[in-house]
């Protein structure tokens, strides 16, 4: 009888205590079929997975109730097993079908984590030196069991953090510590997850891709710089799959998520990743709302400093305001309202520094075709590294022949915004207008450049130069004026009458009554300073010492109470203390272990809610706040002809009063006559 069984179940060879195929024989999940391997093993090779071995032995438990085959047959049966694989085994020897439950909570509710354990412990025994295999039995275990109905590629009706955000504290832990002790191998599992995800895009109908995606969440989740490692490879996949949205879409939705654990690594995704496919149609949806959810989700930018330079920024900044460019009018909406906050990343954490590089191109993109949205933007830039970095001015002078007709529109711009420039600019303006001025007449002579562009030019340096000169009266050098002249006058008229009550200054002041007023004032100020200094110095003394005899026993023993109580203190909490420090870690993580998923699921909903919030309602009424007050200004400055001055505002308030108190007292007068009448009605 053994020797008929034996026929029917292979002689083991890994030991009598072994649970499935040798080393040697038995590939990893991945290694097998691409992350999957769920076939029934065939008569001769090794098992696929290792969770399968669990089926292996369902169907030897099922053949031992049968009789056994005769002797003759199994020659046969073994060569017609040869010859084909058997067939994968039922979806009732190991849980639900593919697309069963009908959502991703269901499957997770369902699975069972024991069992997962008990499989990766398995896993971990059979190949200890091999931790790859133990990532990918992982992956390819939750993908199989967590089959339910598929979502777009991009999750773009979900939480950033789905599916993971499902996963409970125990399933997280076991991920986790697998992950932890796979550290040296977790680039090449987050390729073997990447590449496995497309490779069940191709088949009709694939597996869902749950698995897979809950570990990239959990691996980036505390290494993000996994992604980063070798964007170029992933980039040159994207290009390769670029007629095909959802594998495209699937390849930047996993390597995206680096960004929510890490600006950085975020930046270095969008960057080298999304912003070369920005402009097809099918993948500038989701790579703007990536940008736009990364950057609320990192409101701290400085962490970000020195991730975009000029290359970067300027393809932003045409696709923000480039009108009729391969970008829609909504989308190149949402790309202006997060388009501030990029700019503040790559002007970076010291832009006196930097700014002179992105003026050249500033300056050669600001010409009288573009958009006004346009032009207004970059005439504030340039405007900006003006003010802020010296540097730019060197450069502009260098720029200056080849760039005749920007740099007229950029010199009527600063003659507009004159009022609010920095005082060290105007000084550095001064000189580079200057200089401009000679080269426009060695321009002039030689007419080579354009006239008309020269003329411009002219205009604009000439009035910027009055602007230069008429830019406010100079009162504090007419108060500096008046009091040399003063001192001297008075110094010369002393030395001429020999004294200063000879002089023809006091001679002035004295029939004014301004000599006598202020030695009356004088003499005041003299003689109660004097009493209030005999006064201090007579009681001053007195009052310490009572306060000391009074006090200073009951001080003395407030103080000695005090330490006493300190070190009282100090002896009984010095242990407790130390264990609160021993322990709070441990507190801290049997917290995140305990805490209730439903409380982790409410703070999400409640960021989300406040999100919106701030998106549909604060910030539009920031924006309406904002409209009417600039239209506020904008009737004001009309009702002034245009001069926003001192005496319009005066009258204005006058005639504001006026108008109040006429009201006032016309509804005083109805109220009079309306009690009047009551009155006299009975």
């Amino acid at each position: 009888m053994a020797a008929r069984w034996e026929v029917v179940r292979k002689p083991s060879r890994r030991g009598p205590g072994g649970g499935g195929s040798g080393p040697g024989g038995r590939k990893a999940l991945g290694e097998a079929n691409g992350g999957r391997g769920l076939a029934a093993p065939l008569p001769l090779a090794p098992s696929e997975t290792l969770y399968e071995l669990a089926f292996e032995k369902t169907t030897k438990k099922q053949n031992k109730e049968q009789v056994p085959p005769p002797p003759g047959q199994q020659p046969q049966q073994k060569k017609q097993n040869l010859g084909k694989p058997v067939k994968k085994p039922s979806a009732g020897d190991s849980g639900h079908k593919q697309g069963q439950f009908r959502s991703l909570e269901d499957a997770l509710k369902a699975l069972d984590l024991s069992e997962l354990q008990k499989e990766l412990d398995k896993s971990l025994s059979m190949f200890p030196e091999n931790p790859s295999v133990w990532a990918k039995d992982l992956a390819g275990y939750l993908n199989y069991k967590l089959q339910a109905p598929r979502s777009d590629p991009a999750l773009s009706q979900h939480p950033h953090d789905y599916p993971y955000c499902l996963v409970n504290k125990e399933l997280r832990s076991i991920i986790k510590s697998l992950l932890s002790k796979s550290g040296g191998v977790l680039e090449l599992f987050f390729d073997h997850c990447i590449y496995t995800m497309l490779q069940e895009l191709d088949k009709t109908p694939g597996e869902s891709l749950h698995g897979y995606r809950i570990c990239i969440q959990a691996v980036l989740l505390d290494r993000p710089k996994v992604a980063t490692v070798n964007l170029g490879k992933y980039l040159e996949l994207l290009r390769s799959y670029q007629n095909r949205p959802a594998k495209c879409l699937t390849i930047m939705w996993a390597l995206g998520q680096a960004g929510f654990a890490d600006l950085t690594e975020g930046l270095k995704v969008w960057l080298s990743i999304m912003l070369p496919v920005l402009g097809i149609k099918s993948l500038s949806p989701y790579a703007i709302t990536y940008l736009d959810r990364l950057l609320m989700m990192h409101p701290n930018l400085t962490k970000g400093f020195g991730m975009i330079g000029p290359k970067d920024f300027f393809p932003i900044l045409d696709f923000a305001f480039m009108p009729n460019n391969s970008l829609p009018p909504s989308l190149q909406e949402q790309l202006r309202q997060s388009y501030p906050r990029l700019k503040v990343l790559a002007f970076g954490a010291k832009p006196e520094t930097t700014l002179h590089t992105y003026f050249p191109s500033f300056l050669s993109r600001t010409t009288l075709n573009c958009s006004d949205d346009m032009k207004k933007e970059l005439l504030n830039c340039l405007t900006d590294c003006l003010n802020l970095d010296p540097l730019s001015f060197s450069v502009w002078r260098q720029l200056y022949i080849k760039h005749l007709s920007q740099s007229s529109l950029l010199l009527n711009h600063l003659c507009e915004s004159w009022n609010s420039s920095s005082k060290k600019m105007r000084k550095s303006l001064q000189e580079t207008v200057h200089s401009f001025k000679v080269t426009n007449e060695e321009l002039a002579l030689k007419g080579q450049n354009s006239v008309q562009d020269v003329v411009a030019c002219r205009s604009a340096c000439k009035n910027l130069l009055l602007k230069m000169k008429g830019s406010g009266f100079p009162w504090f050098r007419l108060l500096l004026v008046i009091l040399v002249f003063t001192t001297g006058f008075l110094m010369h008229d002393v030395r001429t009458h020999g004294s200063f009550e000879a002089s023809a200054s006091a001679h002035v002041l004295r029939n004014s009554g301004i000599l006598s007023a202020s030695q009356q004032a004088w003499n005041k100020v003299s003689h109660y300073s004097f009493k209030g200094y005999s006064w201090l110095e007579a009681n001053v003394p007195l009052y310490y010492s009572h306060m000391v005899t009074v006090l200073g026993p009951n001080l003395e023993l407030v103080w000695a109470k005090t330490n006493e109580t300190a070190m009282y203190i100090s002896g009984k909490c010095s242990t407790q203390l130390a264990w609160l420090g021993d322990n709070l870690p441990r507190l801290i993580e049997w917290l995140q272990t305990h805490l209730p998923d439903s409380v982790l699921h409410l703070a999400e909903h409640l960021k989300e809610l406040l999100l919106f919030l701030m998106r549909n309602y604060l910030l539009p009424a920031v924006d309406y706040v904002a409209g009417m007050l600039e239209q506020g200004w904008e009737l004001w400055v009309a009702s002034c002809n245009g001069e926003g001055s001192w005496d319009c505002l005066r009258r204005q308030l006058a005639s504001l009063t006026y108008s109040s108190w006429i009201y006032l007292q016309d509804t005083t007068v109805a109220i009079k006559n309306w009690a009047l009448a009551i009155i006299s009605g009975h």
